[in-house]
C-alpha cells in the first residue's frame, strides 16, 4: 500500500482539516484487552477518584494512538508513518455516559524534507485541554 497524498500537492504550513475521536468506556475496555494495561484507573471509576482523578481517564497510548489514525487516515496508508512521538501533556476525562470523551486531531505540514517525507505537527485536545504536546509525525508521501 502507498500513501494517496502526493508529496509535490502539499505545501509547509497546509492545514489538515481536524477530525473527532469519539472515546466512551467500551473503548477503554477494549484497549486494555489489547494493551494488557489493565490499571484500574482506566475503568474503575471509584478506584480513579480514590487515587485523586476527576474520573476513569484514557490510557495515553490510547491516546497518542488517535493522533497516529489521524495521521494515516489523511495519507492513506497505514505503513506511512516513519517516525512518531508525542508527550503527553493531560488527561482524556472519559465520563460514564452516553458522549464519553471526544479526542480532537488536527494538523499542520510543518516541514518537507528530501525523499517525498513531510513532518506534520499534530494538535490533539479533549474539551479544552491540549492532551499531547510536541508531537510530531514523519510521513512518507507518494
Amino acid at each position: 500500500m502507498a500513501a494517496t497524498v502526493k508529496y509535490d500537492e502539499v505545501e509547509t504550513g497546509q492545514q489538515i482539516p481536524p477530525a473527532d475521536y469519539p472515546v466512551r468506556r467500551v473503548n477503554l475496555v477494549m484497549y486494555a484487552g489489547a494493551s494488557g494495561d489493565f490499571n484500574p484507573i482506566h475503568w474503575n471509576e471509584r478506584f480513579a477518584k480514590t487515587v485523586g482523578l476527576p474520573d476513569v481517564i484514557a490510557h495515553g497510548m490510547f491516546t497518542m494512538a488517535q493522533g497516529g489514525r489521524f495521521v494515516t487516515d489523511w495519507a492513506g496508508d497505514p505503513g506511512a508513518i516513519v517516525d512518531y512521538g508525542v508527550r503527553f501533556s493531560s488527561m482524556v476525562v472519559v465520563p460514564d455516559d452516553e458522549q464519553g470523551a471526544v479526542i480532537t486531531v488536527s494538523g499542520v505540514i510543518e516541514e518537507k524534507l528530501e525523499d517525498n517525507r513531510v513532518v506534520v505537527a499534530l494538535t490533539a485536545r479533549s474539551g479544552d485541554s491540549r492532551v499531547l504536546s510536541k508531537a510530531r509525525a514523519v510521513v512518507q508521501l507518494a
